[in-house]
């Protein structure tokens, strides 16, 4: 039998692949549409960007400060120096930022915001004093960090002080040249930021001899031999029960926290 003629495998090839695809074509309607839809998204687009740098409407005409403690609103706005007028897109936040970290270290954190359309709002966080330093007869805030942030003249109430007993020779001197002075602070702080409540609001001062000897000095004379910063929430867990079953004694020993001791009476 013959086989089948080329013309014949063509067409069952034809069959086989189905239809040819339609080529789309646009009519007038549409090519219409599609310019026109083109034109306005640059019109829009033009629109848009002279709104935003060429009109009135979107300038800067207030600043608004929340979040302030010790600082005032008047104060924040001088430092953050925002300039009135500007278009709200152009205001450049970041150096807004640096001006206030630099102008008022008791700020934290500040988030620089615009509200449109005419507003920039300053959203401020104050630095919370833990420790206090005696210099001159003044005092010197020390947040949990351990950043000197602000110098006062009356003391914060509630906020225990600092004394750095580390001077002159022997353990407490080689503690200093070892750990340095800002990092006994940060270690002070350290035990200050584990100390139980009731304890801390009666906690009057935080003695740093050396590294791991950090003693506490209570309000009504009592003390409290805490050793390093590490373990604080062990140290705090066997100060809390230890003053309960010793309501009479006069000292505590928490520095090793599995074997709490106390005395006086």
């Amino acid at each position: 039998m013959a086989g089948s003629t080329t013309a014949e495998r063509g067409e069952r090839k034809r069959e086989s692949s189905g239809p040819l695809p339609r080529v789309r074509r646009f009519g007038r309607r549409q090519v219409r549409r599609i310019i026109i839809l083109a034109v306005a998204l640059v019109f829009l687009g033009s629109g848009t960007f002279w709104l935003l740098y060429g009109s009135d409407l979107v300038r800067v005409e207030r600043v608004s400060v929340s979040g302030t403690r010790v600082l005032t609103p008047a104060e924040v706005r001088e430092a953050a120096d925002v300039p009135l007028g500007e278009q709200l897109v152009s205001v450049d936040t970041d150096a807004i930022e640096a001006r206030l970290s630099s102008a008022l270290p008791r700020i934290d954190t500040v988030d620089v915001v615009r509200s449109w359309p005419h507003e920039i709002t300053l959203e401020v966080t104050e630095r919370t004093a833990v420790l206090l330093v005696h210099k001159g007869g003044k005092f010197i805030e020390v947040d949990e960090e351990g950043v000197r942030f602000a110098t006062v003249s009356k003391a914060p109430e509630g906020v225990p002080a600092l004394k750095l007993a580390v001077s002159g020779t022997g353990s407490a001197a080689a503690s200093l040249r070892r750990f340095g002075e800002d990092r006994l602070t940060r270690e002070a702080v350290r035990v200050a930021g584990a100390i139980p409540d009731p304890v801390a609001h009666a906690t009057r001062s935080v003695k740093v001899r050396s590294y791991d000897d950090i003693s506490l000095e209570l309000a009504d004379g009592r003390t409290v031999d805490w050793g390093s910063g590490e373990k604080g929430a062990e140290k705090g867990r066997a100060l809390t029960a230890l003053m309960k079953a010793e309501s009479g004694a006069r000292h505590f020993d928490v520095s090793v926290p599995t074997a709490p001791a106390s005395a006086g009476s």
